[in-house]
């Protein structure tokens, strides 16, 4: 397998691009083709296999449901003549000492005939009818003999050691089916027969008083078979200790089958020997009734299937191949003449504008635009060190942009200290606070900023807004210890105290107070800003504000739909504003402490 495979791969690299497109054209299309065939023959055969088996369930159900209404014609028979009331003190009057009729006699089979005939019974599929006392002496209708083996006194008295006997008595008065001739003891007979124990339903013991034995021609199933020239036909007696065959419509099939010594036998031996079956249960004899079919004469269809998609399939390889041939052609020779011009440019000449123009597809667009790439190397050459000079100078103005926030940095640290030194305490605490909140606010260019810098950042503006507002505001901080040394993102909760102040206590009359919390609620840090400000009424205009706006899609964009901005506010009483998004796990360290510079 493995020198097959290296020989199939030393094949793909052949130096030819006709050759290997040739060839993957070959593999992309065949098998795919005969994979198809595979599988459509396949799908056709399970799909007739199936239509096949529901077919033949329909059919057996409905063979099922004739077999129900002759049966019960018999049952109906059965309880006619034994519900008669004179045939009924005749059976109870046989042996009895004392009676006028001490036996069954010919007045009783007349009786019998009469019963049959004044009822108009279809005597067409009714072999015999026989009638037995409880000493088992019996008249017949419909045969000479009486009651076959059990017709003499020698022999009448064996019908109560019998198997079927035994079920009927059993059955307490039901009719019983036996897919044999009861009186003939044979399968073989042409004949099957019906059970029914006659019982004296004034007497509380209901002793037997007559038994009822009907026997049916097996010619009756003829009517219940769906002929269609090609299947066979069974009808089991499974209640048997081995089972008996009652109808066999093609026995010339079950003859080269061989029929097993129990249901499961028999089923098995027709798998074995190629035929697919079905099996439906007959709710009135409680026989199986199965039907069955050779596999190689059901899927004759199936195979003209596979073979003409095998031929369909061969017919598409061969011309797939003729077209892939063909098209393997008109894609090389333009790759071939891109192969020269390069080859060509590659040595130092130039490709000249005469040069045969290509066609106008990808190849040609590729060759078309190496020629005009060709052209203007020189013209690139010059722009590529053009633009080295102006990257440069661009490397140049960043530089000088970083020195920019250094010297604003500088420059409020020297207004600082000449405050200092003119005793004018409040312009430098304003020029420290402030030189602190823009570091903070640069932060060195990081988006994430540890918790308590951020606070830090609040305070020196807080400083600043007091300044400017003579101590109007008391700024309230309680924040987890636990939570400071997280890191988040920066300017989420100084622009929020800034609306605070600008919207809900600049407005208000007198003093007041804003209150940040801060705490870790499982894997989410929550903050609350709260003022005792004027309040709003219309919270949605609110959001719609540029610094609400901000800090809401920053906070969702960083922190993705987990997160939370939410606002309350009632007018006169203040706003309070939540922010809940998931912690980072990763820490700071150490803290730094912002006003001194250190570490501690």
């Amino acid at each position: 397998m493995t020198i097959w495979f290296r020989h199939l791969m030393q094949w793909l690299r052949q130096p030819r691009i006709r050759s290997r497109f040739f060839t993957a054209m070959i593999l992309v299309s065949l098998p795919p083709l005969f994979v198809l065939g595979y599988v459509s023959f396949n799908i056709a055969k399970e799909t007739l296999v199936q239509n096949h088996m529901q077919t033949n369930q329909g059919h057996l159900k409905t063979s099922s449901e004739v077999a129900d209404l002759l049966l019960r014609n018999i049952i109906n028979m059965n309880r006619i003549i034994l519900s008669n009331d004179e045939l009924r003190k005749e059976l109870y009057a046989s042996g009895t000492s004392g009676n006028e009729q001490a036996v069954l006699d010919v007045r009783t089979a007349n009786k019998l005939q009469n019963i049959v005939v004044s009822n108009l019974f279809d005597t067409q599929n009714i072999d015999s009818i026989c009638l037995f006392d409880r000493n088992f002496r019996s008249v017949c209708y419909g045969r000479s003999e009486q009651a076959g083996q059990y017709g003499s006194d020698e022999t009448r008295g064996q019908i109560a050691q019998t198997d079927w006997f035994e079920r009927a008595v059993k059955a307490k008065g039901k009719e019983v089916f036996f897919g044999y001739n009861v009186l003939e003891g044979s399968s073989s007979s042409s004949s099957f027969s019906s059970v029914k124990l006659l019982r004296d339903p004034n007497r509380l013991s209901g002793s037997m008083i007559g038994l009822l034995v009907i026997n049916i021609k097996k010619s009756i199933f003829d009517q219940a078979v769906n002929e269609d020239g090609q299947s066979g036909f069974l009808v089991i007696d499974t209640f048997e200790r081995k089972p008996v065959v009652v109808y066999d419509y093609r026995p010339e099939l079950t003859a080269e089958i061989g029929l097993g010594d129990s249901l499961d036998a028999t089923l098995a031996s027709l798998e074995s020997s190629g035929f697919i079956y079905s099996q439906y249960k007959n709710s009135t004899s409680g026989w199986m009734f199965l039907q069955f079919v050779e596999t190689d004469t059901l899927l004759r269809q199936s195979d003209r299937i596979g073979t003409f998609t095998m031929m369909m399939a061969g017919l598409m390889a061969g011309i797939a191949l003729m077209v892939s041939y063909f098209v393997s052609g008109t894609i090389t020779r333009p790759l071939l003449q891109l192969k020269k011009m390069i080859v060509d440019w590659a040595m130092g000449s130039t490709p000249p504008d005469n040069q045969e123009a290509f066609v106008a597809d990808e190849v040609g667009a590729i060759g078309q635009t190496f020629r005009r790439m060709a052209a203007a190397n020189q013209q690139l050459s010059d722009r590529l060190l053009s633009a080295q000079l102006k990257e440069r100078e661009a490397e140049l103005r960043s530089l000088q942009a970083q020195i920019k926030p250094h010297f604003l940095y500088n420059t409020l640290d020297s207004i600082y200290f000449m405050a200092l030194l003119e005793e004018k305490e409040d312009i430098a605490q304003m020029a420290l606070s402030l030189s602190e909140s823009f570091k903070l606010s640069l932060n060195k260019g990081k988006e994430l900023i540890p918790v308590f810098k951020e606070l830090k950042h609040i305070e020196h503006y807080m400083i600043i807004q007091n300044m400017r507002y003579d101590n109007r505001f008391q700024y309230v901080e309680e924040v987890e210890e636990g939570i400071k040394s997280f890191e988040m993102m920066k300017l989420l909760l100084q622009p929020l105290v800034e609306n605070a102040i600008y919207h809900g206590l600049e407005p208000k009359v007198g003093d007041g107070w804003i209150k940040l919390t801060g705490r870790i609620d499982g894997e989410f840090l929550v903050f609350t800003i709260s003022d005792n400000g004027v309040g709003m009424d219309d919270i949605h205009k609110t959001e719609q504000g540029y610094g609400m706006r901000n800090v809401r899609d920053r906070l969702t964009l960083f922190y993705g739909p987990t997160s939370s901005f939410t606002i309350k506010s009632k007018v006169d009483e203040g706003t309070t504003v939540e922010l809940r998004f998931p912690h980072n796990e990763r820490k700071v360290e150490h803290a730094y402490d912002v006003e001194g510079g250190a570490v501690r």
